[in-house]
């Protein structure tokens, strides 16, 4: 039988544990209708674009089947190996023959390209032959290409209870236990993934020496492996030691996917001094490094974040990919910690910065997310935002990242202790365990009502646990005040058929950035609830690029037939005299048109 998403093993010493897809499932509301689009245009449009791309037939070639040239990226397979994650994921939550057919033809094509001692990168096999394993890895991915097929491996043995592509990563595994290492070759790769992936590994098959690996992986990093190829360190969050860390620095994904790598080895290993170091880490990436959409990255050179409150909005890189990797950094630290403030932040990641990337369609992406863009705007590059989404891209990494996010979404609802539940996002959705189930109906974000009706229960008491965002005010559970920022835990012996209420007052509220972040100063944004408001062209009398936002009341309605069904935000600015400005989900921009966009407006 399937197995539970992200199911950790059982000596894990993580405070929360997660539940996995079947036993956490999204049933309506704010977020199926996405999961749908995903399932039925963007995971098939997915697979033809690989075939396009020439990915899967770099993968056919290294297997002996037909003629050719390897083409695309050095980092081909990778794309291939997070669309199967997605099938393996969405097959978990609506079985279906044609998904599993896909995934079991794909998955013969790469266990016929892997070598017999477990070696597997198509594109080093074409391009080099066996000399070339392993000689330009910082730049090479083999290591990134090699995570991404492993966490695609766990997700199909837990979705479909499938073992060929768990056995190629096995395979895949052990080879690079016997490879690397004190014992073997130093060495780490350009790209971070291959931590979590072996973590993850480690969690399904109980085998030692893949968590061992992947502490190694950490441990070794800052101490001149990459410098001592002549590269310049920091680009590679390889600058200093990951415990010794301050912040992230660098690529962005890079970063993020090396932080929560290490938080799984840090909470498989129990050191308490490497997640201390992370929680720093995320502290200061959060305060000082992160746009207010939760985007990640601040400059297009790298990909990269930049200096402290470095936060250009219109030159924002703000990658789609970073954002994922982001929300993955803050649900291991989550259930790391049972901090709220590590699940409010992954909440405006993911309704922001992650969401920004994908069409209402759910088969046109953003790789890049700015938070302005000019009306005079040149599509300069095939990443520019003034093309608008696109159906693919030539570095095509976010597509299929956004594909398994989506598919993968119920797991990060709920998580469960020995003596309870923890609700941490609020979607209609229905949860269960081994002795509770929970319902939950909820019309969140646009309504910040939450009703939990609890039809099975056990006859002893427990506790559950309900986050209260940071930024609601007011907030109540069964009308008693409740204090943001933290759970509200309410322990009793429950009946079947019992409910509980929250409310979460979605009061439009306007922010303002820190003083430091110059590109911004004298500006304001608007957020309602956990969504990031923007003004889009298409909506306004006055140019976009000349507005001022005044000191006025802002009002909220919602619009059924508007933007898939959106709560609008209406308030008072001026340009040479007064205006009225209606803002938009930030997530939604440019699904009617590319034209002036901006989430900061000046004050006044």
């Amino acid at each position: 039988m399937p197995k539970d998403q992200l199911s950790p093993a059982a000596t894990t010493r993580a405070v929360l544990r997660p539940i996995g897809l079947g036993r956490a499932r999204i049933t309506g509301g704010f977020w199926s209708p996405r999961q749908q689009r995903n399932a039925e245009n963007a995971i098939p449009l997915g697979q033809d674009q690989l075939e396009s791309a020439g990915n899967l037939q770099n993968l056919r070639l290294a297997a002996g089947i037909g003629e050719g040239e390897a083409i695309g990226p050095v980092f081909a397979d990778s794309d291939v190996y997070k669309w199967l994650e997605a099938v393996a994921w969405e097959y978990g939550r609506n079985p279906s023959e044609d998904l599993l057919r896909r995934q079991r033809e794909l998955t013969a094509v790469v266990a016929g390209a892997q070598r017999d001692d477990g070696y597997l990168d198509s594109v080093v096999q074409l391009r080099e032959g066996d000399q070339g394993r392993y000689q330009k890895l910082v730049w090479s991915h083999e290591h990134y290409c090699a995570g991404h097929l492993i966490q695609a491996a766990v997700a199909q043995v837990r979705c479909t209870g499938d073992t060929g592509l768990l056995d190629v990563a096995v395979k895949l595994a052990d080879h690079l236990v016997r490879t690397f290492g004190d014992d073997g070759i130093r060495d780490v790769d350009g790209h971070p993934v291959i931590e979590m992936a072996l973590v993850e590994l480690y969690r399904e098959t109980g085998t030692a020496a893949y968590l061992d690996l992947a502490r190694w992986f950490v441990e070794v990093r800052g101490h001149g492996i990459i410098a001592g190829h002549g590269h310049e360190p920091t680009y590679f969050s390889d600058r200093r030691p990951v415990r010794e860390a301050t912040t992230v620095e660098g690529h962005a994904v890079r970063a993020v996917y090396l932080a929560a790598g290490a938080a799984d080895v840090a909470v498989e290993t129990g050191d308490t001094e490497l997640l201390e170091a992370l929680k720093v880490q995320f502290a200061h990436m959060w305060d000082t490094k992160t746009y207010v959409t939760g985007g990640l990255g601040a400059r297009w050179e790298g990909e990269a974040f930049g200096d402290e409150h470095e936060l250009p909005p219109d030159r924002a890189y703000a990658e789609t990919c970073a954002a994922i990797g982001g929300i993955q950094w803050a649900h291991r630290m989550l259930l790391a910690t049972n901090d709220a403030f590590y699940a409010d932040a992954l909440e405006r990641m993911l309704y922001n910065g992650f969401l920004a990337g994908v069409s209402l369609q759910g088969s046109e992406y953003f790789y890049v997310n700015p938070l302005q863009h000019r009306g005079s705007a040149h599509a300069d590059g095939n990443r520019s935002p003034a093309h608008g989404r696109r159906g693919w891209f030539d570095c095509a990494c976010c597509p299929p990242n956004i594909m398994r996010t989506l598919a993968s979404l119920d797991g990060y609802l709920a998580t469960t202790t020995a003596d309870g539940v923890q609700l941490h996002q609020y979607a209609e959705s229905a949860i269960t365990t081994d002795t509770t189930e929970l319902h939950v109906a909820t019309t969140y974000p646009w309504n910040g009502t939450v009703r939990i009706t609890i039809p099975k229960t056990p006859p002893t008491p427990w506790t559950l646990s309900l986050r209260i965002p940071t930024w609601c005010e007011n907030a109540t559970v069964d009308g008693k005040p409740v204090d943001p920022g933290q759970y509200a835990a309410i322990t009793r012996t429950w009946s079947p058929g019992d409910t509980v209420e929250l409310q979460l007052p979605l009061t439009p509220r306007t922010v303002t950035a820190a003083p430091r972040v110059d590109a911004v100063r004298g500006c304001v944004a608007i957020e309602r609830g956990p969504l990031v408001y923007a003004v889009e062209q298409v909506d306004q009398d006055a140019n976009v690029d000349d507005l001022h936002l005044l000191d006025a009341p802002i009002a909220a309605h919602h619009e059924p037939d508007l933007l898939d069904g959106v709560t609008v935000l209406t308030t008072q600015g001026r340009v040479d005299s007064p205006t009225h400005i209606t803002a938009v989900p930030y997530y939604a921009w440019a699904n009617r048109e590319i034209g002036a966009m901006r989430v900061w407006l000046p004050r006044g």
